[in-house]
């Protein structure tokens, strides 16, 4: 059953190698991930799982020590899924797993075994919540480190332009992960959230089917769109 879990943005600008002399800006979501990663290890959760979006041909599930690499953004940085296994996986994450896995290295997760999961931003809020009861049911505790980024509409220089009804999209699903509300979170629109290019919707689906029936309670660690993007940290425990 589902015991604890941390959500986290996925930019690579949360790398600092990536992020370079822009990287203080986030500091606040770094120190905010940490201690969110904190509530999971104090879980002692069995088995804990990555789970973020992909483009196609990067969905699908990735073992521990699975590879992931910062160079498509001009850094010399690879990563991996927790302990390097052998041999080596040859495939390799996406982004957004490869954010997860750089903030599991950088605060030498050792908790738990690791697993990765990415999926479709388009995938259906049933298909989500399956998916999350799935997670739920893999060991007797799991944990979940849900990666995925609000709208990328907030402001006119934001990647996907200024759209009024991306400020209040974001307040809806901070308040549904601070309060640990799974019902709200099932309820967020795919198509609106495709619009806003809000890559976390189907993650976050995926929590709440990994929720339904547990008591966690949420916290609100971190809500800000310093780029135009809304970036989202919380726990549920």
């Amino acid at each position: 059953m589902l015991v604890a879990a941390a959500v986290s943005p996925c930019p690579p600008l949360l790398v600092p190698e990536v992020a370079a002399g822009a990287a203080p800006e986030l500091d606040a979501a770094r120190a905010a991930c940490s201690d969110a990663l904190g509530v999971l290890a104090a879980a002692r959760p069995d088995l804990l799982v990555v789970v973020g979006s992909a483009e196609q041909g990067g969905h699908g599930a990735f073992p521990q020590g699975a590879p992931g690499t910062f160079r498509g953004f001009g850094v010399d940085l690879d990563v991996h899924l927790g302990p390097v296994a052998h041999p080596v996986p040859e495939r390799e994450l996406p982004t957004s797993l490869a954010v997860g896995a750089w903030l599991l290295e950088r605060t030498g997760w050792a908790d738990a075994p690791i697993e990765g999961l990415a999926v479709a931003q388009t995938l259906e809020p049933e298909r989500c919540a399956e998916t999350g009861r799935e997670l739920a049911g893999r060991a007797g505790r799991v944990a979940l480190l849900v990666m995925g980024d609000a709208s990328a509409c907030r402001t006119l220089k934001a990647p996907g332009y200024l759209d009024e009804r991306a400020a209040p999209f974001d307040a809806e699903v901070a308040r549904a992960l601070g309060a640990a509300d799974v019902a709200a979170l099932r309820a967020l629109d795919p198509g609106l959230a495709h619009e806003l290019e809000a890559a976390g919707r189907a993650p976050w689906q995926i929590l709440a089917g990994a929720a339904k029936d547990t008591d966690l309670t949420g916290t609100l660690l971190y809500e800000d769109a310093p780029y135009g993007v809304g970036y989202l940290v919380a726990t549920w425990s």
